[in-house]
């Protein structure tokens, strides 16, 4: 049996290693004083949250923001590290069939219950059903002495992240969306459409000293551009994800500014089920005809590493370095590809991207330029976020997109996406082979071993170009210096819990 009281998914000093860098914001203290503790702060977001059910949610806006309301069993830190949540430890058998959590005591939540084996068994047995990571659980269990055990139908090694999954109160499940109760540091206030979302300090939060701050605000700004006159007026205090031309705009007199690798796949992404794209010699030229090093200089000053496979290498051993460069810039190869394909004069093709997020519609516009060189005529097609959820990513009604995939800090939940009946497999890829794969990896203990079979499925994708793989962009936020304690994390995480007002002196 092994127990396992910390586990450590990415050390931190793997970031460095790969010249990804946080800047930290100026007069963070260690101080003890309560004059830490109090006020408020305001975060700028560009996109209208939706839904709430923490076990439904599936867009990364909404889950950044969840984060602070919702917690499970373990959790991420910043530096990428799971740790114990609302369990204090996991004892693993060794078939890796049954995880055993033993459960934290003293864990109230919002509504003032206690928390306790039945709320556990009652939440994980309702995300087994509505989300795909714990879908292999076969039953989970009390044992009647704080400890839980789940069972899965076949041994997973990869499974212990997955247990992020949020707990909430047991037969909650049907209003969980309107009463928005959970654990954590801060209390679900408001939500009003178009402007923005209230979170309160939960003052019988489990850590006595989490959370700093009284109020949280999560405000909708319109646009990229109307944050930032927020930002600089004022009114907003943090806003993440800026462009680089807007962080040149910045007074770092007044700001600090953040940056760190982000572990996002941003990447122009094919409908493998649409002509021309249901030819891999067609998303082979794609690739061919598309400079990625050009995006990344001129969208995001070269703040961003390049990829040409579907896994960031901030996901370390896991991720095969021999794959780097497989598609560099080559127009003639570009263009013998599509003459292959019967398309020597080019085509027709629309690209839809989320109207929201200014990065992929700069990068649309740039990938239109490029592509147009091997006689591709691009369409752009800007639709609000609500739009692209429904018709791109859960109707798949679409020809190609520009987005950026975000995943835990675990790589076999960068690559599930890729199995071919899985829910969040909106390109429709399918290969038996990396399907196997996906089927191996879990059953395999050994770490060299399952990061062989990690290399092999990395390798068939790049080799069927599923999609135009882009860049992991370095995410980059503003901080008002009136703030210090906010942490970047290298996944879409805002964690306000570690937030106060800095100590002048």
């Amino acid at each position: 049996m092994r127990n396992l009281t910390f586990k450590k998914v990415i050390a931190g000093a793997l970031l460095l290693s790969l010249s990804f860098f946080a800047v930290s914001c100026s007069g963070k203290t260690n101080s003890d004083s309560n004059d830490i503790y109090g006020g408020e702060a305001v975060v700028g977001i560009t996109q209208e949250p939706m839904i709430f059910d923490p076990h439904t949610a599936v867009a990364a806006g909404d889950k950044e923001i969840l984060f602070n309301v919702y917690e499970g069993l373990y959790k991420f830190d910043h530096e990428g590290n799971l740790n114990p949540c609302l369990a204090t430890d996991v004892t693993i058998s060794d078939d890796a069939t049954t995880y055993t959590f033993t459960l934290r005591e003293g864990v109230t939540f919002h509504n003032g219950e206690t928390m306790d084996a039945s709320d556990v068994v009652y939440s994980l047995e309702r995300a087994s059903e509505l989300m795909d990571t714990l879908s292999s659980v076969e039953s989970v269990t009390d044992n009647g002495d704080n400890t839980v055990t789940v069972t899965l139908d076949a041994p997973n090694s990869e499974m212990l992240s997955n247990f992020t999954a949020a707990i909430i109160p047991e037969g909650s499940g049907d209003t969980i969306g309107d009463t928005r109760i959970g654990t954590g540091p801060f209390k679900f206030e408001s939500y009003e459409a178009g402007i923005g979302i209230v979170l309160t300090r939960n003052e019988n939060y489990w850590n006595p000293e989490l959370p700093y701050l009284d109020k949280v605000t999560f405000k909708v700004c319109a646009d990229m551009d109307a944050g930032m006159l927020e930002l600089q007026s004022g009114t907003i205090d943090i806003f993440p994800y800026l462009t680089a031309d807007k962080t040149a705009m910045l007074d770092t007199e007044q700001f600090d500014i953040l940056s760190l690798g982000s572990n996002m796949i941003q990447g122009l992404f094919l409908n493998n089920d649409v002509a021309p794209f249901d030819d891999v010699r067609v998303r082979q030229a794609i690739n061919y005809a598309v400079d990625r090093e050009e995006i990344i200089n001129l969208i995001m000053d070269g703040e961003g590493l390049p990829l040409t496979t579907g896994m960031s290498p901030v996901m370390g051993d896991a991720y095969d370095t021999s794959l780097d460069g497989t598609y560099t810039a080559d127009l003639d190869r570009a263009s013998e590809l599509l003459a292959e394909a019967g398309y020597p004069d080019g085509f027709d093709m629309t690209i839809t991207v989320p109207s929201n997020y200014l990065i992929h519609v700069n990068t649309a516009v740039a990938i239109a330029d490029q592509l147009s060189s091997v006689g591709i005529n691009v369409s752009i097609e800007q639709v609000d976020w609500a739009t692209w959820l429904d018709r791109v990513y859960q109707g798949r009604d679409y020809q190609s997109t520009i987005i950026a995939l975000t995943s835990d800090y675990a790589p076999f939940d960068v690559v599930r996406r890729y199995a071919s009946d899985n829910d969040g497999n909106f390109i429709n890829y399918n290969n038996p082979e990396v399907d196997a794969l996906l089927a191996q990896i879990p059953l395999t203990p050994d770490t060299a071993e399952r990061n062989t079979l990690y290399h092999e499925l990395l390798g068939y994708i790049t080799e069927d170009a599923a999609s135009c793989y882009i860049q992991d962009p370095y995410s980059t936020c503003a901080v008002s210096r009136r703030l210090t304690g906010y942490e970047l994390y290298p996944m879409y995480i805002q964690d306000m819990s570690t937030v106060h007002i800095a100590v002048q002196g």
